[in-house]
């Protein structure tokens, strides 16, 4: 089975001042479609950096980010932006919905970006996914009437209206109670067995950890750890 994610011998440096900091070094993985991996590690780790790359956000300074079989060095703006718009998804602890829009237009939003459905396939679309996080209630309320659990929500059937083959989530608990973690987890495992999406988490949330089939341990820079574990 490919890879739909690889990183080679990947290094990231930052400038600081006059000197530079290696938030990676020689950082070389392969998740598989399907996996629901957690990029593990304390603040300053890397595993955020790691998230970036993959993600598109960011470019190595040295190896190769491989994303779907493409070679995201050599890829042009516009073809960084249609892998990010149709094969990624993102979940982020802050939620990042937009505040005057409601719960379908926030879902809708990449839909719109995409310019692929017509107002009838983007509705069906939408609603399906609103019920599958089970929002069907709220799907004319603002984020500021909702919950951090709900909103948390939003921004899972945001993330995957699109049918992305992976789904990013940088610390997607953080801001969450215990019980309300908890349930988003159990929500997006059942959504990767389900829909076979690919998750990629970067978490240091002992929730996040047990449940996930992989773990990938970060220490400055460096994998220290990789475990898979019975799905």
């Amino acid at each position: 089975m490919s890879a739909i994610v690889e990183l080679r011998e990947v290094d990231k440096d930052y400038p600081l001042g006059a000197t530079v900091v290696q938030a990676l070094k020689g950082v070389s993985l392969s998740i598989h479609r399907g996996e629901f991996t957690t990029i593990a590690g304390p603040s300053g780790s890397g595993k955020t950096t790691v998230l970036n790359l993959i993600g598109c956000i960011d470019v190595s300074t040295r190896g190769q980010v491989l994303i779907d079989g493409h070679s995201t060095a050599e890829m042009s703006d516009r073809a960084l932006t249609d892998l990010r718009l149709h094969t990624l998804g993102f979940i982020f602890q802050s939620f990042n919905l937009i505040d005057v829009l409601n719960v379908f237009d926030n879902v809708e939003f990449p839909l719109l970006l995409q310019g692929k459905l017509s107002k009838a396939e983007r509705k069906k679309r939408v609603e399906d996914m609103v019920e599958r996080v089970g929002l069907t209630k709220q799907l004319v309320q603002r984020p500021n009437e909702l919950s951090g659990g709900q909103r948390q929500r939003v921004a899972i059937a945001r993330a995957l209206v699109t049918h992305p083959k992976i789904v990013l989530a940088d610390e997607p608990t953080a801001n969450l109670d215990s019980t309300t973690g908890r349930n988003i987890i159990d929500l997006m495992r059942e959504i990767n067995h389900s829909m076979d999406t690919t998750f990629i988490f970067s978490s240091h949330d002992p929730k996040i950890i047990e449940r996930a089939e992989r773990v990938i341990e970060l220490v400055d820079g460096k994998i220290s750890h990789d475990e898979r574990r019975e799905a």
